[in-house]
């Protein structure tokens, strides 16, 4: 079963919304990366808070099955924890605009 982290409304810049973590709880920015120069680089930058910190990024996929697009996200802070979380966008069903964050747990 997927583990929801948060909720994002999708904007003219990207998606706002919400982290509802045990350990973080956050406003959170998710825009897209008018600065990327080359492949590696994400796609979305993602901020959290008043202050706008930088706390990830976001690299637009293609399922493998569906051959849908869908952001992957990563997200990287001390107030989250030592370890990097990843996660994905995925629709709300029903729900046009709404996306939720899905943890996308790895080894």
């Amino acid at each position: 079963m997927a583990n929801a982290l948060g909720y994002v409304s999708e904007t003219k810049t990207g998606f706002e919304g919400a982290l509802a973590m045990m350990n973080l709880s956050a406003a959170i920015r998710i825009e897209k990366n008018a600065e990327k120069a080359a492949d590696g680089q994400p796609d979305y930058r993602i901020f959290a808070g008043e202050t706008s910190t930088e706390i990830g990024g976001g690299w637009l996929r293609k399922a493998k099955a569906s051959g849908r697009e869908y952001v992957s996200i990563t997200l990287a802070d001390p107030q989250i924890g030592p370890r990097k979380i990843y996660a994905n966008l995925a629709p709300v069903k029903g729900k046009k605009g709404r996306h939720v964050i899905l943890w996308n747990p790895r080894d």
